[in-house]
């Protein structure tokens, strides 16, 4: 780990030497038909904060996003000869180019801004893949289809149990694997109350200027209110719902900086109207929203459901070979 932090911190210092390359290069997987929830809103969070920095930005969607990252998360950026991952190392290496949307904030304020991003992290992030990878509804009818429908068979069903092992283990350790939905939708609740009270009165949670917070908060706000897949995060959308705060927070920063007239109604679908079924192979535009599965995707679904039996058996002989 020191060695990783070292290896880090001393690309942030070259890169932060370097001229801006122009457009950045931002990378992550297909919006119409592989991106789950979690990737979802961080992909937004990021797209948001760059639009917030005025950096121009290109979106290079890929199949294989996810073992393209240095961290071997989404989404990453390419700027030049560096490659960084996550929304907070992503933010640390812009700041350190001298773009930065906090640096006029005083120490508490600062402080303050580090603990609300704990918070979504710690709150808003695990109930997103708890909702994915733990719930079994959404589990078996969203997350693992579109989680392996750029894989052949049976790759995607070998994917998918390790993406879930990994994921799982994380939420146990994080005490959240065991807790109900009502659980989860508690939790979430008492992270928009405490978001809400902060941004009680203001434009931003900080004043009259974004930060890296307001950019955060909108990926996961928006992500979780235009998803309507199934009962369980539509319960989740109409429990972010009930804090009116923040649902005009997440529709004026998609007013001003995605240059959209915000349609944000919970668990209802936010379309853009220009996209057509052939993105999901030539795609470089930007989406703000989680589309559904299309009909394609439910025909993957049956060939699925009757491969069961052989995925179990694949998971059984592979498991030796699988590092968890």
């Amino acid at each position: 780990m020191p060695d990783v932090l070292l290896s880090d911190t001393i690309a942030m210092e070259l890169g932060a030497q370097e001229p801006w390359p122009q457009p950045i290069k931002l990378y992550q997987p297909y919006e119409v038909e592989q991106i789950l929830l979690p990737d979802n809103a961080n992909c937004l969070a990021v797209q948001a904060y760059l639009k917030m920095c005025g950096l121009e930005f290109q979106i290079e969607p890929r199949s294989n996003a996810e073992y393209m990252s240095p961290s071997g998360r989404v989404p990453f950026i390419q700027c030049g000869a560096f490659l960084v991952s996550e929304f907070d190392p992503i933010v640390s290496f812009i700041s350190s180019k001298g773009s930065s949307l906090s640096g006029e904030l005083g120490a508490t304020d600062k402080a303050d801004m580090r603990a609300y991003i704990s918070l979504v992290n710690n709150v808003l992030v695990n109930a997103e893949q708890y909702v994915c990878w733990v719930d079994q509804a959404t589990l078996i009818s969203v997350t693992k289809p579109r989680h392996g429908s750029v894989y052949p068979w049976p790759l995607n069903h070998l994917l998918n149990w390790q993406k879930q092992n990994q994921i799982t283990k994380k939420l146990n350790v994080l005490g959240w694997y065991n807790k109900s939905l009502d659980e989860v939708f508690g939790e979430v609740k008492n992270c928009c109350t405490a978001l809400a009270e902060r941004l009680e009165g203001k434009t931003y949670f900080f004043g009259d200027e974004p930060t890296e917070l307001d950019a955060l908060v909108y990926g996961h706000i928006h992500a979780l209110t235009t998803t309507p897949f199934l009962p369980s995060v539509c319960g989740m959308s109409a429990t972010i719902g009930r804090f009116q705060q923040l649902i005009e927070h997440c529709r004026l920063v998609n007013t001003l900086y995605f240059k959209k007239e915000s349609d944000i109604s919970v668990g209802q679908v936010y379309l853009h109207d220009t996209m057509s079924q052939d993105s999901f192979c030539n795609s470089t535009g930007s989406l703000e929203s989680l589309f559904p599965l299309t009909e394609d995707s439910f025909a993957m679904l049956k060939v699925n459901e009757k491969n069961d039996s052989l995925e179990e058996t694949c998971h059984l002989d592979l498991k030796e070979f699988v590092i968890g």
